[in-house]
């Protein structure tokens, strides 16, 4: 079984697998763990997700899910499984507090107001607290409306805007994104650490396939680093440009995680 386990595991990730006390995992949700759907409020982990993430958070020295999702959504829809860290809002919930957080959501809410009283029929306004996306997906002959209402409330607000699929996201601006998450979380483990890997699939995870690159062990090795693009017809081709591995959608990203922990379980 040992074997078996180890044979089905990319060369790349064996390191994680042979010593998984010191082995960090950074997760995307959405076309990561969860397939890509056309309403985004009806996104759920695949089938047997939640119990996986428990097992790599027992496994695992650093098991994280960063997502642009706010952290409540992900703890409702994962189960909140014991061992995993859940960082929402690419960290914006980690990083405002108190008057400056309630401010910044203040100004969100009343951009929703506006986007929900002009957006044309089939764009999608999904508000997340702190941010807010407006999604096109369905309704493709939209997308200049969107970028024309993104870059307003830019000028009027500050507002700093983010590109997704098929989607703009309006966040404050401040500066954090997943590679902040990824170098804070890494940071709590200090000299633990000797291979970190991240899972991604949009451009919103590149801030945390580069921060990879930037770690070292506290000896001044690096580690061994590996990105991982879930990929699929309508990815952004710079996911895969700047992966060291790429695997056809949440689907492979799931099939290589259960790998993992198998090959991690042996030792």
């Amino acid at each position: 079984m040992a074997g078996d386990a180890a044979a089905r595991l990319p060369a790349l990730l064996r390191a994680l697998a042979v010593e998984p006390t010191r082995g960090a995992l950074f997760l995307d949700f959405d076309g990561t763990l969860a397939a890509i759907v056309e309403d985004p409020t009806a996104a759920r982990p695949l089938p047997g997700v939640p119990a996986l993430l428990t097992e790599l958070g027992g496994t695992f020295a650093l098991v994280a899910v960063v997502s642009g999702r706010p952290t409540g959504f992900l703890a409702d829809v994962l189960g909140r499984p014991e061992g995993v860290t859940l960082a929402g809002l690419y960290g914006l919930e980690r990083a405002l507090r108190g008057t400056e957080h309630d401010a910044w959501a203040s100004v969100i809410d009343e951009v929703v107001v506006e986007a929900r009283a002009e957006a044309p029929e089939g764009v999608y306004v999904e508000p997340k607290g702190l941010t807010v996306t407006l999604h096109w997906r369905g309704v493709p002959e939209h997308k200049d409306w969107v970028l024309a209402f993104a870059g307003r409330q830019h000028a009027q607000h500050g507002l700093a805007v983010h590109e997704g699929r098929h989607e703009r996201e309006l966040r404050p601006p401040v500066q954090v994104d997943k590679g902040t998450v990824v170098r804070a979380l890494v940071a709590e483990h200090a000299g633990q650490l000797r291979a970190v890997a991240v899972f991604g699939d949009d451009m919103g995870d590149l801030p945390a396939f580069a921060a990879v690159r930037e770690l070292t062990a506290p000896d001044g090795r690096p580690l061994a680093l590996v990105r991982v693009a879930a990929v699929d017809a309508e990815s952004p081709p710079e996911v895969a440009d700047h992966a060291d591995l790429t695997v056809q959608g949440a689907a492979g990203a799931v099939e290589l995680l259960r790998a993992l922990a198998d090959a991690a379980g042996q030792h």
